[in-house]
């Protein structure tokens, strides 16, 4: 570049032309860097202090230079004299100038030297490379989730830079599959996980361990999948050793899970190969949660299942030859499991199961015989009936007590009897130790809380609301014990107990007009 002057400059055009098929960029945006560069020599020559721009004009690249100068108001603090004038001063010049025109002169050419000619080589290379940036990061921002190919750039501290075409991606090496590693120039398909624009540029990152993984590699092997005549409903992978889909068919005239198997496994083994080996275990999905654990469980064989839908828990039942089956190596069976259904699993043999019933059984009937002063038999009828607590028969309609075989309405009311009597008792009791313990009134009238969890509480500390409303719901199920509420009562006995704490606030902004951190 040796002379600015107003002369058609096509050269300029070319290069621009050149340099955009070549980076992949707009056209427009490689002239936008060549003016800024051109502006920057331009101010070198007559002053930094000066706003100095330039213009390419899109049709002949003739190259013009321009000095703006801002109106001002009279009363405006002059902030830089070189670039801003009074309105009172401007209108001297042009009577139709106002405040915020401005003052436009063409400057004449300038010849660029060797420094400014560098200076202006550098301010188009950054700007072209921040213009290429954009352009990657607009073309693979929308290929999240998507399966890409590439070949391997180079290996770095245990990260694979990968060639993916246009840009450059990164395969981190905890998104590696175990015992898998990767020379320059291999080929290789990966997940692309995540796309972030940051200062050094457009970070793509890539992922062979995700479970989406698996599931695109599935969807490009089995046509269905891709059709949507097969879904895959969800995926819990062990990376490099075993892997369970949950698959099902919007056509119930369609075997998904052999589908998914294809003539010989040939389906199958392909993912298989492609994830170095690991075992995939594909199952029929079910709306059903305790179907679903039975099929997610297999090849373990499941006599019952027990669902705790408040705490989203199950107790799956096997026989007594298949607990380890069902488990697993380190568990591995039952976590991926978990994982699939998006249940917590526990897994008990027959004996287990029957001996813990035992013992629930054993337990709740002492505490009838003792709270109620019944026999053994009584008791145990009780249990078998599914009553866990004194609470529960005093609570219950007397008919429904009436109604277990051998009793009569006679029984039923002398125990409902007794055990309002021990209640009352029971919470007298409690009464008097939560004034020894010192208890404050707000506790005791926080409603959901029992006068024993009360009791509870005060003996480890808690003995006001603000204490209650200090607690975490784990440590108040901790304290009170898990059986005795649910997370969700806890945490909603908490919020109950701050509620005064944001009263108070409002009347005091209120009142004073302060409103903290506004």
């Amino acid at each position: 570049m040796e002379n600015t002057a107003a002369l058609p400059r096509p050269e300029l055009l070319q290069v621009a032309d050149a340099v955009a098929r070549d980076k992949g960029i707009e056209k427009d945006e490689v002239l936008t860097a060549m003016e800024l560069a051109i502006q920057k020599a331009g101010r070198s020559k007559y002053g930094a202090e000066h706003d100095i721009r330039a213009q390419i004009d899109r049709k002949t690249g003739e190259i013009r230079l321009y000095r703006f100068i801002e109106v001002v108001a009279d009363d405006a603090e002059i902030e830089n004299e070189a670039a801003q004038i009074r309105v009172s001063e401007a209108k001297k010049k042009d009577a139709k100038l106002n405040v915020g025109d401005f003052i436009v002169d063409q400057l004449p050419s300038i010849d660029f030297g060797r420094i400014a000619a560098q200076t202006a080589k550098q301010v188009i290379g950054q700007k072209i490379r921040d213009a290429e940036r954009i352009r990657q990061y607009n073309e693979y921002k929308d290929r999240v989730g998507e399966i890409i190919n590439g070949i391997v750039k180079r290996v770095e501290s245990g990260s694979v830079i990968v060639d993916i075409g246009r840009a450059e991606a990164v395969l981190r090496w905890d998104e590696m599959i175990r015992r898998e590693t990767f020379r320059t120039g291999d080929r290789i398909r990966a997940y692309i996980m995540d796309v972030r624009l940051e200062s050094r540029g457009p970070q793509i990152f890539l992922s062979r361990t995700h479970p989406q993984f698996l599931a695109k590699l599935f969807a490009q092997e089995v046509p269905e999948i891709y059709d949507g005549v097969i879904e895959i409903k969800a995926v819990a992978r062990d990376p490099g050793s075993r892997a369970k889909m949950a698959v099902t068919a919007t056509d119930s005239s369609i075997d998904p899970v052999g589908a998914c198997v294809g003539m010989r496994g040939v389906r199958v083994q392909a993912v298989v190969n492609e994830l170095q080996g690991e075992k995939i275990d594909i199952i029929q999905w079910s709306p059903d949660p305790a179907t679903f654990i039975v099929n997610a469980l297999a090849p373990a064989e499941v006599v019952k299942v027990v669902l705790d839908e408040e705490d989203h828990r199950m107790e799956v039942v096997v026989p007594d030859d298949q607990k380890s089956l069902a488990i697993g190596g380190r568990g591995q069976n039952v976590r991926l499991a978990s994982q699939l259904t998006g249940w917590y699993v526990d897994i008990l043999t027959e004996a287990e199961e029957s001996e813990r019933r035992q013992s629930e059984v054993k337990v709740r009937a002492q505490a009838f015989i003792d709270a109620l002063d019944v026999d053994d038999v009584i008791a145990h009828l009780l249990v078998a009936e599914g009553f866990s607590s004194v609470d529960e028969i005093a609570a219950v309609p007397m008919e429904e007590i009436a109604a277990i075989e051998g009793f009569d309405e006679d029984l039923a009311t002398e125990l409902q009897n007794r055990a309002k009597a021990y209640i009352e008792k029971r919470n007298a009791e409690f009464a008097v130790r939560s004034k020894e313990l010192g208890v404050d009134d707000s506790l005791m009238g926080l409603e959901g809380l029992t006068q024993e969890m009360i009791v509870k509480l005060a003996e480890k500390g808690v003995k006001t609301l603000d204490d209650f409303a200090d607690l975490a719901t784990d440590e108040v199920l901790e304290i009170v014990g898990e059986n005795a509420m649910t997370a969700h009562d806890a945490e909603a006995l908490i919020m109950k107990a701050r509620e005064h704490w944001f009263e108070n606030d409002g009347e005091k902004r209120r009142l004073t007009g302060v409103y903290p951190n506004a």
